[in-house]
């Protein structure tokens, strides 16, 4: 699922993540920013369009439920904005990023034992 989301939806989602679920008031009680009830509404119920939360029934309020998780939205939002921001080769996102941090002995010879895994991981499948 490709996670699309704006900044007071974001906003949103990570009170539900927190709290695991959430009226609209409660949710709008624990945004950083102020904002009307019908705005967070609004909110919830654009993340529900978009499929990314789910609401039941809870006496005359609704309840609301995050539908996704927050690993897998972030590693969709982050593998979304690198695509963006370096398209092309992967090859060369890779490089661009080691070359632009700096990167200690622990981290490089993680990559090296990653890329190891990885290239040996090939030759046993032929050269995928």
């Amino acid at each position: 699922m490709e996670f699309a989301i704006g900044e007071r939806e974001l906003d949103v989602m990570a009170v539900l993540w927190e709290r695991g679920s959430g009226t609209v008031a409660e949710v709008r009680g624990e945004l950083p920013a102020e904002l009307a009830y019908t705005t967070v509404l609004t909110i919830l119920r654009n993340l529900e369009a978009k499929g990314y939360v789910r609401r039941e029934e809870e006496g005359r309020a609704h309840r609301y439920y995050p539908a996704i998780d927050s690993a897998d939205a972030g590693k969709t939002a982050v593998r979304r904005v690198i695509d963006t921001m370096f398209p092309g080769s992967p090859t060369w996102r890779l490089t661009h990023l080691v070359d632009q941090h700096a990167l200690g002995a622990t981290d490089l010879k993680r990559l090296r034992r990653m890329l190891k895994q990885r290239l040996e991981g090939d030759d046993e499948e032929g050269n995928r």
